[in-house]
């Protein structure tokens, strides 16, 4: 039972996410944490506080971290598809460089 538990909580924080998804957090980290600075330096210059400026950052940086840290699963929408594993023989007498290969 506390095995089954733990494979469970291994598997949620293993962090599966696709390419497309690495993209998505790429372009939201981006964007994010260039509002947050943006929108604390504003604060902190109309309010003159720089107090509220370095909260306002720290809490937003905050909550991007809690936005694409963790392997959300709409991070993984586009799962990759590999080839099985085995089954495939070399072709009969493959010629390398004037050499047959059996």
């Amino acid at each position: 039972m506390a095995e089954q538990l733990l494979d469970q909580v291994g598997d949620l924080f293993e962090g599966q996410i696709d390419f497309e998804g690495q993209k998505l957090v790429e372009l939201l980290v981006n964007v994010a944490l260039t509002l947050v600075g943006a929108i604390a330096f504003f604060v902190g210059y109309f309010l003159q506080d720089i107090k509220l400026a370095v909260y306002i950052g720290l809490i937003g940086t905050a909550a991007v971290f809690v936005l694409v840290v963790p392997p959300w699963p709409f991070y993984n929408r586009h799962p990759v598809k590999w080839l099985p594993v085995g089954g495939v023989t070399p072709p009969a007498n493959l010629v390398i460089n004037d050499n047959v290969l059996k």
